[in-house]
């Protein structure tokens, strides 16, 4: 068992607070992303749940106990960064083999862990050879399999495949997940490419600024952000905006698009939600993915004309940005649809598919009672 508990973690670095009072529940053998931009407090957190860092305030649990004061040597996880830190003068083998030298492991032991590690990394034909001679993925996989011989509860890794080629990355990204699979240790990965955090968590944990934004499945980041924050980190093309107010036209309410001054149709459940959290005639922010954009080119019920600007041709799909007064929405069709620039269309939203949040505050209507979603 390995699971993970940060209670109200503060580390600050003088007057900067780079991890702001964090709450995290992570399950045993569990893959953890931690998200974020640069700056935004992940690589710390990864670190004082290492040891490397000691918060000034809050708790660390590990398997139930507080291991807060504990050094890292004492905490049975293993540390993977980004540059690899090899021995450059060892050989891969010897590299691996570091840690159970150090425990001063017999030599049948260490020979028997590190062809295991070899054999699940699919790196035997290298173990003779110096960091210098192997390509980064490659270097990676020792570094890798220097973690796996100590057969730690935890392992915490800290952008390693940020430094590889899209191709590298793209194979080490599978090769991870499987890895993590194979080894069934509870894992934490810290990067800031939504692309890694997306196909390889189990759950991502969003952070800005030093806070905790949302803690959620891929999916439910996706299609249910807390926050304008995580709306506009999450997806590429990211998210379309449109300033709106709720008003009530005839008994009913209606969003109203500022820009264009038209007025659409809400769901019952969204018309609810205005109600109930009291957003009738206050700014708020409709949210809707590209995906959720649907365009025409004759106008229907709760359509509103726009013009092309452009048109990307993507292959397997295109991106339409189109005119909605003075701003931009992206839309994403089929490769067949493919209208000329300047051409009128006319764009509606999926409804059930949209997010919605006060203008002011940032946050979303739909969101739950805490940063954590869970």
């Amino acid at each position: 068992m390995a699971e993970i508990l940060l209670k109200g973690i503060v580390k600050r670095f003088n007057e900067l607070v780079a991890v702001d009072h964090v709450d995290l529940d992570i399950s045993d053998k569990e893959f953890l992303v931690l998200l974020g931009p640069s700056g935004c407090g992940k690589t710390t957190t990864l670190r004082c749940i290492s040891g490397l860092d000691v918060p000034e305030e809050g708790e660390i649990y590990i398997d139930g106990e507080d291991v807060t004061a504990k050094r890292a040597s004492e905490r049975d996880i293993a540390f993977v960064f980004q540059l690899y830190a090899l021995y450059p003068h060892f050989t891969a083998y010897k590299n691996i083999a570091f840690p159970l030298v150090t425990q001063k492991q017999n030599k049948k032991k260490i020979k028997e862990e590190v062809k295991k590690a070899a054999e699940l990394l699919k790196i035997e034909h290298i173990l003779n050879k110096k960091p210098k001679e192997l390509s980064g993925g490659d270097q990676q996989r020792v570094a890798l399999g220097r973690a796996i011989v100590r057969r730690p509860k935890v392992f915490l890794l800290d952008e390693p495949i940020g430094t590889l080629d899209a191709s590298f990355r793209e194979e080490m990204r599978t090769e991870l997940k499987r890895l993590h699979v194979d080894v069934g240790a509870t894992t934490v990965y810290v990067t800031h490419d939504q692309v890694e955090a997306m196909s390889m968590g189990d759950r991502i944990a969003i952070m800005n600024l030093g806070a905790l934004q949302q803690v959620g499945t891929p999916f439910e980041i996706y299609s249910k952000p807390n926050n304008l924050f995580v709306a506009n980190f999450i997806g590429s093309p990211g998210m379309n905006f449109i300033n709106c107010r709720a008003v009530r036209k005839n008994g009913k309410i209606l969003l109203r698009l500022n820009e264009v001054n038209a007025d659409i149709h809400i769901p019952e459940k969204i018309r609810k939600i205005i109600i109930d959290k009291r957003e009738e005639d206050k700014d708020l922010v409709l949210g809707v993915r590209p995906e959720n954009v649907i365009i025409g080119f004759k106008p229907e019920e709760d359509s509103v004309k726009t013009d092309i600007f452009t048109i990307e041709k993507m292959g397997s799909y295109n991106i339409i940005d189109v005119k909605l007064g003075s701003e931009i929405i992206r839309v994403r069709t089929l490769p067949t649809v493919v209208p000329g620039v300047k051409d009128k269309a006319y764009i509606s939203f999926d409804m059930d598919m949209i997010s919605l949040f006060n203008r002011e505050n940032k946050q979303s209507l739909m969101r739950k009672t805490n940063a954590g979603g869970i």
